[in-house]
């Protein structure tokens, strides 16, 4: 099957083309979020969940439980934080014990200096479900998430019931692939190399974090009101810091590793479901069906990057369907 070269491009970073010539009109204003509305105790609260740390395979991760069932972890991505499950979560706990976690050096993790390898990530997360009781768990990431998904999947496949990945692969070789100029009109991921940068990422973003937000929403999102800007002002808060920036910063400098890694797996052998938004859909779907033995992949219609907060619905209605 033949791919354009930039369709290949688009859907290995779960870019939706839509996205890419969307407006960057932003969402009306909502009122100012204050510094005590943005902790995650308050978030949590407000969605029915509790927000809490485990000190778990060397490091500290921050995440959110709430509802009763079998279990479904969530997995975040960049520049994101489990806040962007939360038009899914209470719905999704009606059926599921819903954990949805902060991954290491994101939101309320601590943001360790190594350990930013997807192996070790999956293993942050294999360690804390075991801490929380669960022998075995469903499992759905996005973007960075995803790639940890994907990996919990391949090395804890006993701790596995199914797992999701939304709009991301983990990595492997196609990522040598990206060019550093594009071609007219065919889209960039220049914040792959830029997040390779060591040192002056945290010195351009701290204090501008909101610019940083603002244009990845308005990029990335068919309908930029998605994601408004109440929320805008949490993932802001979350990147703001010089040490959260290096440690987003440090799950792309970590992808040599994991493209080593994925020469070594098997494919994946648990039930695997890939959700795309539409510009990813064909390649998405190529590229699941050469990484696990039961695979499954679905589009996501009228939805840019960011699926769980653009068509939430949709998302349910998959991972109902499919976690059963």
């Amino acid at each position: 099957m033949q791919f354009s070269r930039r369709k290949m491009l688009a859907a290995g970073a779960g870019v939706a083309a839509t996205a890419a010539t969307a407006g960057a009109t932003s969402a009306s204003a909502d009122q100012s979020v204050s510094e005590a509305a943005i902790s995650d105790t308050v978030l949590a609260r407000s969605l029915g969940f509790t927000s809490a740390h485990a000190d778990v395979n060397g490091t500290t991760l921050h995440y959110v439980t709430g509802g009763k069932g079998a279990p479904l972890v969530l997995l975040p991505g960049w520049p994101e934080t489990w806040w962007q499950y939360r038009k899914i979560m209470p719905t999704l706990a009606r059926r599921y014990r819903v954990i949805a976690v902060d991954l290491r050096g994101m939101g309320g993790s601590a943001k360790p200096a190594g350990g930013y390898d997807k192996k070790t990530m999956a293993r942050d997360i294999f360690e804390l479900t075991r801490r929380l009781g669960h022998s075995q768990v469903n499992i759905a990431g996005h973007d960075i998430g995803a790639m940890v998904a994907h990996s919990f999947a391949l090395n804890h496949s006993a701790a596995t019931t199914k797992v999701a990945l939304l709009d991301v692969a983990h990595p492997d070789e196609s990522l040598y692939q990206l060019p550093l100029l594009p071609k007219p009109n065919e889209f960039h991921l220049w914040w792959f190399a830029f997040n390779q940068v060591r040192a002056l990422p945290e010195q351009l973003i701290t204090g501008r974090s909101r610019v940083l937000i603002d244009y990845f929403c308005d990029l990335l999102l068919v309908n930029p009101a998605a994601i408004n800007q109440a929320t805008r002002a949490i993932y802001a808060q979350a990147y703001a810091k010089p040490e959260a920036i290096r440690a987003g910063n440090a799950w792309y400098q970590a992808f040599n590793q994991d493209i080593e890694d994925q020469k070594t797996y098997p494919l994946v052998t648990k039930p695997m479901l890939g959700l795309a938004a539409e510009a990813s859909f064909e390649f998405f779907q190529y590229v699941l069906s050469t990484k696990g033995t039961d695979v499954r992949v679905s589009k996501v219609e009228r939805s840019g990057h960011f699926l769980a907060e653009e068509q939430p619905e949709a998302v349910i209605r998959a991972f109902t369907e499919f976690f059963g």
